[in-house]
Formats: structure tokens, sequence, C-alpha cells
């Protein structure tokens, strides 16, 4: 067989190979020129620069000193034969240099084989730690109530327990032990199997690098401009937020804004909640927050920066946040917003828990417990002017039988319990001592929920332990500000909640004396 350049004379070859010389040089000349501003490849001038003969012999591959060396700067990702002209230039941090950025139509991936590495981490743990919910499988704790996976489940099944270690095609979240098990368990993993979905590219979204639009916050704004609490989509428009028309921006920014906002929703003056039908609130729960509002929502004293504008300042509302975890580390802006909603009143927030510095040693290390500060407080108070925060790594009842926080007012004190899992049966007993001490205040007492269950669940252990020693201030029910968000708890993939889904209200029975005349009379 012939070879393909004979067909081809000698002079085209020529030809080709000289135009192919010609047009390379030009391109590295100008490379070279472009690249080195001492050093120049061209002698047309017929010059050269003193002690820079040989500069021209040097290999194209190694790179001579230009202005950038000495500020130790390196382009990534550049021909080698050439560097980038001198100016300042962007450099990426090492842990973001890498990270690739995710698109909003690449959000989904399988946990296991996530880009991310923390999402993988996380896949491992729960192929370690959750179990698979086919219910051939011996049970592995008791149910919790009658939807739980594990109640399908007997004590004394074919099989025994076994960690879940594949992950279901559609949510990308390991479920089942086998894909065996999965196919003959698929109908019931349908229900949750979209939510799945979602929470996978939710996740995925607060990992892809992108700009977060909606987690900047609006300022303070003018008094006359009302505030509508109907639902999240007219708070957000009257509170003047960036517009979100994207459906998980919106579940990213409620997942944070749900904390205050729930709080604001229920203590301000146009809350939807009401004695109205269906409005949840009861008589005895009007008399507590009308108490609150008539603090929250002071009239105009006329007060100016001048003497003769001089007024006295009534005390901070305090709101107690029990049994704090994750809401003592959310961004000091969020809790910012439950001041805009009160603009006349300051606001002091205490966190108080075993947990409420969890993982924030770095940011805030514990003081040491002395005369002067006998319980570690750690104190902001430089948020504005009109927010005060305060921490307690401690139980409420070592706080309360101190008289720490003596007196409570209920003009200008509430108690806020987010997920406290009163009943629940592996935290009830850190409740036992500390709630007949809050009804001892007579102050209201705020509790969320994750669920529906959750809910009842504590509200029958307050029942059973306190008697008729409460009132009911709210009746239990879904939170108008819940959030839209999705979680997965990462112990049991079957097990998905949202965080502040429900909210009821109660606060210790009072008492009013009442006097027979016939008893009196002599």
């Amino acid at each position: 067989m012939r070879n393909s350049a004979s067909y081809t004379c000698n002079r085209c070859l020529n030809a080709l190979k000289t135009t192919s010389r010609i047009l390379h040089r030009p391109a590295i000349s100008s490379r070279l020129a472009w690249g080195s501003r001492t050093i120049s490849t061209s002698q047309q001038n017929g010059t050269k620069l003193p002690g820079r003969e040989d500069a021209t012999q040097r290999p194209i591959g190694r790179r001579a000193a230009s202005s950038l060396g000495g500020h130790g700067q390196k382009v990534k990702n550049e021909p080698f034969e050439f560097r980038t002209p001198g100016g300042p230039e962007p450099t990426a941090s090492p842990a973001t240099q890498s990270r690739p950025l995710l698109m909003p139509n690449n959000l989904f991936h399988p946990f296991s084989s996530s880009p991310s590495p923390e999402i993988r981490r996380r896949a491992a743990f729960m192929k370690q730690n959750a179990y698979c919910p086919h219910p051939d499988h011996h049970q592995t704790r008791l149910p919790m109530n009658p939807d739980d996976p594990e109640a399908r489940k007997s004590a004394k099944g074919p099989l025994p327990p076994a960690h879940v270690d594949f992950e279901c095609p559609d949510c990308g979240i390991p479920v089942s032990c086998s894909e065996e098990h999965w196919a003959d368990d698929y109908e019931a993993h349908l229900e949750i199997c979209d939510t799945l979905r979602e929470i996978n590219e939710d996740d995925h979204d607060l990992r892809s690098g992108r700009f977060f639009p909606e987690f900047e916050y609006p300022g303070d704004q003018i008094e006359e401009a009302m505030v509508n609490m109907t639902n999240w989509d007219t708070f957000l428009f009257s509170r003047e937020f960036q517009a979100i028309n994207d459906e998980r921006s919106l579940r990213q920014a409620t997942r944070l804004l749900t904390y205050p906002v729930t709080v604001g929703s229920i203590l301000h003056e146009l809350s939807p909640y009401s004695i109205k039908r269906e409005g949840r609130l009861t008589v005895e729960g009007l008399k507590s927050l009308s108490a609150l509002r008539y603090s929250l929502h002071p009239p105009r004293s006329g007060g100016g920066p001048d003497v003769k504008g001089l007024r006295p300042t009534p005390p901070p509302m305090r709101i107690f946040i029990l049994g704090a975890r994750a809401e003592s580390s959310l961004p000091r802006e969020v809790w910012v917003q439950l001041t805009h909603l009160f603009p006349r009143v300051a606001f002091h927030l205490v966190f108080i828990g075993p947990e409420s510095m969890a993982n924030r040693d770095a940011e805030f290390p514990l003081p040491e417990r002395t005369p002067s500060n006998p319980y570690g407080a750690i104190v902001e108070d430089r948020i504005t002017n009109s927010l005060k925060i305060s921490t307690y790594v401690e139980y409420y009842h070592t706080l309360h039988e101190a008289g720490h926080f003596y007196p409570y007012d209920p003009y200008f004190d509430c108690f806020m319990l987010f997920h406290p899992g009163l009943g629940h049966p592996a935290s009830s007993h850190e409740w036992e001592e500390t709630i007949p001490q809050l009804l001892e205040t007579k102050v209201p007492i705020l509790v969320t929920g994750y669920t529906q269950y959750d809910m009842e669940r504590d509200i029958d252990w307050v029942k059973q332990k306190v008697g008729g020693e409460m009132d009911m201030l709210m009746e239990p029910g879904e939170n108008r500000f819940r959030s839209l968000r999705w979680d997965l708890n990462d112990l049991d993939p079957q097990d998905i909640s949202c965080g502040n889904w429900g909210v009821w209200a109660f606060r210790g029975k009072r008492y009013e004396t009442t006097r027979k005349g016939s008893e009196t009379e002599p």
C-alpha cells in the first residue's frame, strides 16, 4: 500500500512547511514580548539591552524574572511559554479554588458521589448509623408513633437489623440495605421520595458557591408602613425584602427567618392569631399577650435629642430562649429583623442551655466564671442600639434557683422554647425540674414543634407533670411562619421534618381571690 504523501508533489509539501513555520513564529515572539517586560526576542532595531546578550538563547520553557515574581503571585492554568501582564489579579482562596460551581440545573447528585466533601462524609455517617426500614428486619428501637417505620417491623423478624447502603436513584439518599429491599418496599418509600430529592437539591444548593441574594435583609422602615403577617409572601413584601422568585431560594430564606418571625408574629399587635373563630388564641392568651403588646407598642412620648426631649426609658423586652441550639448561632442580622418589627422597643435575647455555644468556641471562647460573672455569660451588646444578646451555657433551673433573672414582669418578659422535646424519652428528664419553675413566673411560654405528633406529645407530658397548674394560651396548630425547607435526620432517613412546624403556648395558672360579704360581717 502506497503512502499518502506520495500523491503530493515536493513543491506543495515545501510550501506547506514554510507557511506553518511563518504562522507560528510571530505568535511565539508576541507572547514572549507580552509576558516579559525586560526581555525582547525581536531583533528588528538591531540593539540589545546591556547585560542581556544571552537572553534570546534561553529556552522558551524557562520563565525569566518579572515584576510579579517579588509578590509571589502565580497564575494557574497558564500556558507554559508566557506570563500574564502585570497588574492586580483576583486570587481565589484555597478552600474555594478547587470547588466546582454547581449550576441550578445540576444540583442533584447522589450523596456518596457528591461534589461536596461534607455531603460525602454525611453519606458515610448515614451508612454507618441508619438502619434499613424494610419490615423483614428486627426492630432497632421502640416505635415513637403509629406512623413510625419501626412500627412495621416485628420484634423477632426473619432478618437481623442492617445498615442502609443502597441509594435510591430518584432521591440520591441511602434508604435501604440492598436494591432488593428498596424495590420490595418502593411503595412505602415513594411517599417521601420527592421530599428527599428536594432535600438533596437544597443541600447541594447551599454548597454550590452561588451568590445568595435571599440572605440580604432590609433595614428598618417607616412606622407608617404596616407589616402584613398573613403568610410568608405578604410578610416579605410588606417588609421590603428583595423579590424572591424561586421556590428554592424561598426555602433557604425561611429556614433562618422562621426563628425571629415566629416570635414576632405572636407578639405583634397585627398577629394572625386572635380569639376569633379558628384564631387559636384563648381568653387567657389574650390577657397575657395584651400585656406584652402594651409594652411592645408604646405611644409616642414626644422625646427628642435635646434636654427638653428627655423621657424615661422603659426596660428592654426580655425573651428567654431555653434549650438553645441552632438558634443561638444564627447570624445576628437574622435576629435584628425582630427589632425592626418593634422599632420603639429595645430587646434583650437570653440564650440558655448546655448546647447554646456548641461548635462556637473559635468565635466566642467561653469566659472564666468569676464573682462578677458567676455563670460565664457571653454578652453581645454592640449589635444594634436596640438589641442585646446574652448566652449562658447552663441549665435554666440552676439560674432560676439562684434568682439570677428575678423579678419577672409579665409586661416585659417572655419564654421561648424552639423544639424542646418536652415529651421525648431522651430529653424529658432534663425538663422535669424546669417546667414547674417556668409556671411559677406566670409569664407566657411559647413552644414550637417539628410535627403534629411532636407537639401533642409535649402537651400530654406537660399536662401529666403539672396537671391543672397551667393555662393554655394558644391552641396547638401549624405555624404560619414555619420553615418551608425540609430537614433530614441522618440517623433515620425516613424521619423528615421542618423547623417550627407547629406552635402553641401556655402559662402558669393564675388564681383570683374573691371575698364574700356575708362572711366578713359580724
